[in-house]
């Protein structure tokens, strides 16, 4: 009688959906690329590592020869913002790195293009303007590859600035820097989706938009805001285990305590108000789950 072998078993989480076996790499923007020089937000910053989160990016690359794909489709300036990372790459020691051209949705359904996605050990997003990304993007033939990959393979996927902003499920695009304390100053819609129930804001302290974030956890508390630093990143792993990498901090703005808030009765244009909002301030090497909107947070306890 012939033996039966059971497919191994896929690991979910609490809503029944697979973990993803890849790691993102989430970049707040200006990150060291040079041993010579440091980003200005960071010259008087004695924790600083020249081209940390860069080096990791290639550290957490998989194989002997591994491929990286650049994605420009962000810049509007596509071809100069490509070979800056070529160069990089080629200079920490990744000799494989091909560029992938763009710059439509005609490009996002390009077989050649989406062959490199299959090929590839790490994908890097460039900085620009994150709603181009996405428009490109969203729903394409390449996204959903990159998706799959992301899903079932350790593939890492890495976005700086723009890039990285387009990372998650709910994606600002638009707001006051140094404002946001208004309703309907910050406008939001979904980004590539691969982190989900967050949001990332990046460039985040130096600009100072934090209001800007408290808004959109106002509007939805079971999505968490991620502000990223410059020369800052967060490595997530298994879709939720958040690692901090980089010479800044990291803030997390936890809305699902908010005991109240009025943003849904105030007129636009009106100052909104929250009660209870979380924050967590997290520097290099400092870890963060973060928390599933359904998690038993009862210890046990009877309710």
């Amino acid at each position: 009688m012939a033996t039966q072998h059971k497919s191994p078993k896929k690991k979910t989480n609490s809503l029944g959906l697979p973990i993803p076996q890849g790691i993102l790499l989430a970049i707040g923007g200006k990150e060291s690329k040079s041993e010579e020089k440091r980003p200005e937000s960071q010259e008087e910053n004695s924790s600083f590592i020249s081209e940390q989160i860069l080096k990791r990016f290639v550290e957490e690359l998989k194989g002997s020869n591994p491929l990286v794909v650049v994605v420009p489709a962000a810049s509007s300036d596509p071809v100069p913002a490509a070979q800056d990372y070529v160069k990089l790459f080629q200079s920490l020691g990744v000799s494989n790195v091909k560029v992938v051209d763009i710059e439509t949705r005609q490009d996002a359904k390009d077989p050649e293009n989406i062959k490199l996605v299959d090929k590839a050990a790490g994908i890097m997003f460039t900085g620009g303007d994150q709603l181009r990304l996405t428009s490109i993007l969203g729903g394409s033939p390449f996204l959903e590859r990159i998706k799959q990959r992301y899903t079932k393979e350790r593939i890492v996927v890495a976005g700086t600035s723009a890039g990285a902003s387009a990372m998650s499920t709910n994606m600002i695009y638009k707001g006051e820097a140094q404002g946001g304390m208004l309703k309907d100053e910050v406008s939001s819609t979904a980004g590539l989706e691969l982190l989900k129930n967050v949001a990332i804001d990046t460039h985040f302290i130096d600009r100072g938009r934090i209001i800007r974030m408290a808004q959109v956890v106002a509007q939805n508390p079971a999505c968490i805001g991620i502000g990223l630093e410059e020369d800052t990143a967060i490595l997530v792993k298994n879709g939720r285990e958040i690692e901090v990498v980089g010479s800044g901090l990291v803030t997390i703005l936890d809305g699902m305590d908010i005991s109240k808030t009025d943003i849904y009765d105030i007129k636009p244009g009106d100052p909104f108000s929250i009660f209870d909002l979380k924050m967590h301030l997290l520097g290099n090497g400092k870890t963060y789950t973060i928390p599933a909107f359904n998690e038993d947070k009862s210890d046990g306890k009877d309710l």
